[in-house]
């Protein structure tokens, strides 16, 4: 144990330069976020740290290093694909096993490629001249990148000089502690100075750089040069969920990110399947329920059960409708090579009819309450289905009764707490805004309504926002009240928010729109004499809607984004919903000819702590450099008071003035009958290992008091030197207190 807490002591050199490596690569991989998944992002990092735990805290052998570093690679990877639904462990050992090694790849390139710059990084990088080298390249090719993409990359610079810094000041200490070790135990007896010095100079290059004025710059960089002559507009009313890039446009399509929507996109119209069905129908994926602020996450998926399905067994819905449904019947066939994590269908999959024309439902795992059919390889034999055919009971939506039920009527005891959480940073205008609108409702189906009105007619639909509004942290937030403008994702998150926030449970859903209808021989009817459509649907029909849910009557689809028909099946009735009430002091989006706005996405961003904390050292340090110059500052001050500069014999008696304070302050006083010489020779012999010191001020203040000879410069400098190692003393050793005469007063 003492051997490896004392390795651990001297490994503090390579503890930082892993740290500042690990800050470097941080920056690729937020550059690299937006084109990686989110699993390959998590992957990544928890590689590249975790691996650098393990070569800091456990000093083995290299092969027991090796062996140890390999499980912990594989252990993170296991635990990654299983925390991110790309496998759903089920069966015995050899079976998940079998699910591992089907579905490691490309994840698994991911993390070696990782454990191998982990690796080579800090025996390559091993000199000042290789660090400054190391670091000015991966300068520069972010640079290159921020000039010839979209992508805004100014604040993964500012992080790799930091770590640029603090890897070269770790060089030189340890440069420092090998060549001079005495200098270095020196360093070790008062390690604050040089902490202080250290923290001193990045405080300074902290608030320069958050003080420097902004400046246009002199030229065009070349990717916006080049976007401006090659702009063009693309207009649509379909968009893809997942296709949300706060910093890049990319294609529409079917994702699994949506930690954090935004952004914009371009329409890919490349097929994705055809569905032959007797009922027009959206066709729904995955819902989410935890709100981030930024998109939605996974992370409340953990607790929820997965059951196995039998194929043409009926399966569990822990939520649906107790009233009327109708059946609806489909056929997939997928027209891409792609995987995705469910199978989509009609809400709410009753039944699963068919898998690639046969009976068998490898892979395939059900989640009743968010009524999702889960798609994991169950070897890496079995490829995502090219053809499936799925039974789906949609709800029949009794609108007439519904506008009469009461929160009280739907819900009783049944709040339903998992889909009425709102993070506690959503802003309280968001919540207000919901409350005006449904202010002139009672019931929870009737302010859904307004809230649906709302959002239909009061923001404009289009691909790519102008995102240079946005201020606000919160997507909904910003949506809202600054850029007033968006897609899918912005409509069915704000509409979701708001139904939370007014009490409605409510979840957001991400699949695909019906698509375009086609006329094929095969659309006729089935054996039932059901008549049968043919749809074929894109990556651009990709989207995402909000579901409120209604007690008894089950989740309840609600398309907030203008432009869209969702389907919904109702029984006829006359009674029109309420009008929305109009709403006052909304903010007007701002115009582009009014002052020029900067993207708060795109600025570099210092968190306010670390300039608060880069603030408290200056001040620390301003007030330290005052106070030790504090004999300097009070000779300028009387320089200024007496209009001429001070002599030598002037500068001793003030500053024996200093240090008889400091003696009365430790305690030794003088009667007021006493001469300076009287009480330096008591207190000689109080205190005799001061003898010395005292003995020479006393000298040096005679000299300049009665002496003809007049005190030199370097008579002066000796004085200072004298007083110094005084309160030097004092701090050295415990000077026995005394109390000094009431009367007394030091006196030269």
């Amino acid at each position: 144990m003492k051997s490896w807490l004392q390795s651990l002591k001297g490994s503090w050199a390579l503890a930082f330069t892993f740290l500042w490596i690990i800050i470097i690569a941080m920056q690729w991989v937020s550059f690299a976020s937006e084109l990686w998944m989110e699993e390959t992002r998590t992957l990544v990092l928890m590689t590249i740290t975790m691996l650098a735990l393990v070569k800091i805290l456990l000093p083995f052998r290299p092969w027991i290093e090796f062996i140890i570093k390999a499980a912990t690679l594989f252990f993170i990877l296991y635990r990654t694909l299983v925390a991110y639904s790309i496998i759903i462990p089920f069966g015995g050992a050899a079976n998940r096993l079998d699910q591992f090694i089907s579905n490691m790849s490309p994840y698994i390139w991911f993390s070696l490629i990782a454990w191998l710059i982990i690796e080579m990084v800090p025996l390559i990088v091993t000199t000042k001249q290789r660090i400054i080298v190391f670091v000015g390249i991966n300068i520069a090719a972010l640079a290159v990148l921020d000039s010839f993409t979209p992508t805004v990359l100014w604040e993964e610079v500012a992080w790799i000089v930091f770590a640029g810094m603090g890897w070269l000041v770790t060089q030189h200490l340890q440069y420092f502690r090998q060549h001079y070790p005495q200098g270095w135990k020196h360093i070790r007896r008062y390690p604050y100075k040089i902490a202080a010095n250290i923290a001193v100079i990045f405080a300074l290059i902290i608030m320069v750089g958050v003080n420097m004025p902004e400046v246009q710059p002199a030229l065009t960089d070349p990717y916006t040069a080049w976007t401006q002559r090659n702009s063009s507009t693309t207009v649509g009313i379909n968009n893809g969920p997942g296709a949300m890039n706060q910093r890049m446009s990319t294609a529409s399509g079917y994702s699994r990110q949506d930690n954090r929507l935004g952004g914009g996109f371009n329409f890919d119209y490349s097929p994705v399947m055809t569905i032959m069905t007797n009922q027009r129908s959206y066709w729904r994926g995955e819902s989410k329920r935890i709100y981030s602020g930024t998109g939605w996450s996974d992370a409340g998926n953990d607790d929820q059960t997965l059951n196995d399905v039998s194929m043409t067994a009926e399966l569990e819905n822990t939520q649906e409708t107790r009233h009327s449904t109708e059946q609806v019947v489909q056929t997939i066939t997928m027209q891409n090579d792609q995987s995705y994590p469910v199978l989509f269908g009609a809400y709410s999959i009753h039944r699963v009819q068919s898998v690639d024309r046969d009976s068998r439902a490898n892979g395939l795992r059900w989640n009743p309450e968010q009524s999702e059919l889960l798609w994991s390889a169950g070897s890496r034999r079995t490829a995502y289905p090219k053809t499936y055919t799925l039974v789906s009971y949609v709800p029949v939506i009794p609108e007439k009764v519904l506008r009469t039920k009461t929160f009280s009527d739907l819900y009783g005891a049944n709040k339903q707490e998992a889909y009425l959480q709102i993070p506690d940073e959503l802003p309280q205008r968001v919540r207000d805004l919901a409350k005006n609108i449904t202010s002139t409702a009672k019931t929870p189906y009737e302010k859904v309504g307004l809230l649906q009105k709302y959002l239909q007619q009061n923001y404009a639909y289009t691909n790519n926002p102008d995102l240079s509004r946005k201020r606000s942290n919160d997507f909904v937030d910003a949506f809202l009240f600054e850029i007033r403008e968006g897609y899918c994702d912005y409509y069915s998150t704000s509409l979701v928010m708001m139904a939370r926030s007014i009490g409605v449970p409510a979840r957001w859903v991400k699949g695909y729109a019906p698509g375009q209808q086609t006329f094929s021989d095969e659309a006729t009817t089935d054996d039932a004499g059901e008549n049968m459509s043919s749809y074929s649907v894109t990556n651009a029909d990709a989207h995402s809607w909000a579901e409120v849910y209604l007690g008894e009557y089950g989740w309840v689809p609600v398309e907030a984004t203008p432009g869209f028909d969702m389907p919904l099946l109702t029984e006829q009735e006359d009674t029109k919903t309420p009008d929305a009430p109009e709403v006052k002091d909304q903010p007007e989006p701002e115009q582009p000819g009014q002052t020029p706005q900067v993207n708060a996405e795109e600025g570099l961003k210092i968190h306010p702590a670390f300039i608060a904390v880069a603030a408290a050292i200056l001040m620390l340090w301003a007030a330290y450099i005052i106070w030790r110059n504090r004999a300097d500052i009070h000779f300028y001050l009387l320089r200024l008071r007496r209009g001429k500069p001070l002599t030598p014999d002037e500068k001793v008696i003030v500053e024996t003035e200093h240090w008889l304070g400091y003696m009365r302050r430790k305690g030794f006083g003088r009667a007021s009958h006493e001469t300076l010489r009287e009480s330096v020779d008591r207190w000689s012999i109080e205190a005799p290992e001061r003898a010395a010191i005292l003995q020479q001020l006393l000298r040096r203040f005679e000299q300049a008091r009665y002496s003809p000879s007049s005190v030199t410069a370097e008579d002066w400098r000796q004085v200072r030197k004298q007083v110094s190692l005084l309160h030097k003393e004092g701090r050295t050793r415990r000077w026995a207190g005394r109390k000094a005469a009431p009367d007394q007063k030091d006196k030269v």
